[in-house]
C-alpha cells in the first residue's frame, strides 16, 4: 500500500542575499558580461561556505546522499560545487534577460519526437526537476508552438528576477500557484484537454499535499508527488520528462529522457502510480550520478518530518 502524508514545508524558496547584491551582479553582467560576473560569484560562494554553516547545511542532505564515502573536506568541496553551479544557473537565467537570449546557446535534444508528442493532440505535461538552469531552457520550447501552463509558487518579497523581468516584459509562461484551488488541478487539465502543456516539477512536493508515494532515492526513501501522473491518467496526455544541463561557459543542453505513458482512468491512489512515479526517479538518479553538480534540490527530500 502507497504511503500518503501530510509533509509540512520547511523550506522557502526566496533566494538568499540582500536586493543591493542581486542588483550588484545585474551591474556586472551589464558592464563585464559573463566572466565578470562568474569571477565575483567564486568568492562569493566562499564567502558563503566559509562563514555561513546554515547555508552548507542546505547543501548536506543531497551530498551525504550522493557522495556517502565523502569525508568532511569532500562534502565541503562537494558543497561548494553545488552552490557554485546553482550561482551560474542564476546568473545564466540573468544573463537571458539582461543581455539576450542569444548570449545563451541551449540545444535542444529530439525536438522531432516532442513534436510528435504535441501533434497527438491530447496535451503535454513537460516534467522537469531543479536542474541546471530550468527557467531559461524552458523558454526555449516555444518551438513547440503551444501555450505553456507553468506550476510555480513564488513567495512574496522574493527578490530574484526571472529572465523576462530583465526586459519588463510579461511572463511567456501562463502560472498557475500550487497552493490556489485544488492545488491548481482544475486549470491544468482544462489546459491539457485544450491541447496545451502544463509544466511541472516532479522531484519535489509543495505544502502538505497529500498526494506522495514514497520512493528509493540515492539510497534512502524519498516522497515524490503523483498528481501529474493522476493528471496525464485523467486527459490522456503523454509525460516528457525533460532534464537540462551546463555544458560549456555559455551552453546548455535540454534533453528528452524519458516519455512515461499512464493509462487512462488508472485510478485515484498513490500504489496505482507507483510504476510511473519510479520511472521518473530511475531517471532523475541516472541524471545526477552523470551530473552531480547539477542538482539545485536545497531541501532534505529524505527527511520523513518534511
Amino acid at each position: 500500500m502507497a504511503e500518503q502524508v501530510s509533509q509540512p514545508r520547511n523550506w522557502s524558496s526566496r533566494s538568499i542575499g540582500a536586493a543591493w547584491q542581486h542588483q550588484f551582479f545585474y551591474l556586472l553582467l551589464r558592464l563585464g558580461g559573463r566572466r565578470a560576473a562568474y569571477l565575483f560569484l567564486y568568492l562569493v560562494v566562499g564567502y558563503y561556505m566559509v562563514l555561513r554553516p546554515d547555508q552548507r547545511a542546505k547543501c548536506a542532505p543531497y551530498v551525504r546522499h550522493r557522495f556517502p564515502a565523502a569525508g568532511a573536506w569532500m562534502r565541503f568541496i562537494h558543497s561548494y560545487c553545488m552552490s557554485l553551479g546553482l550561482g551560474r544557473a542564476l546568473l545564466d537565467r540573468a544573463l537571458v534577460g539582461i543581455l539576450g537570449p542569444e548570449r545563451l546557446r541551449i540545444d535542444v535534444d529530439q525536438r522531432e519526437e516532442l513534436l510528435g508528442l504535441v501533434a497527438e493532440g491530447r496535451g503535454l505535461v513537460l516534467m522537469t526537476a531543479h536542474l541546471g538552469s530550468w527557467q531559461a531552457a524552458l523558454a526555449r520550447v516555444d518551438f513547440l508552438r503551444r501555450p505553456v501552463y507553468m506550476l510555480m509558487h513564488r513567495e512574496a518579497g522574493d527578490i530574484d528576477r526571472h529572465y523576462y523581468e530583465h526586459q519588463g516584459e510579461e511572463s511567456p509562461f501562463r502560472m498557475i500557484d500550487p497552493t490556489g484551488f485544488l492545488g491548481g488541478a482544475v486549470e491544468m487539465l482544462t489546459a491539457l484537454k485544450q491541447g496545451d502543456i502544463v509544466s511541472v516539477m516532479g522531484d519535489r512536493m509543495l505544502g502538505a499535499d497529500r498526494n506522495s508515494i514514497a520512493v528509493e532515492f540515492l539510497g534512502g526513501e524519498v516522497h515524490f508527488p503523483y498528481s501529474a501522473y493522476k493528471l496525464a491518467s485523467a486527459s490522456g496526455a503523454p509525460i516528457a520528462v525533460l532534464f537540462n544541463h551546463k555544458t560549456g561557459p555559455d551552453s546548455y543542453r535540454i534533453e528528452l529522457v524519458r516519455v512515461i505513458r499512464v493509462p487512462r482512468e488508472k485510478g485515484r491512489q498513490g500504489e496505482e502510480f507507483r510504476p510511473y512515479v519510479a520511472e521518473f526517479v530511475r531517471a532523475l538518479e541516472e541524471y545526477v550520478q552523470a551530473h552531480p553538480y547539477q542538482f539545485f534540490n536545497f531541501f532534505d527530500l529524505w527527511n520523513k518530518e518534511g
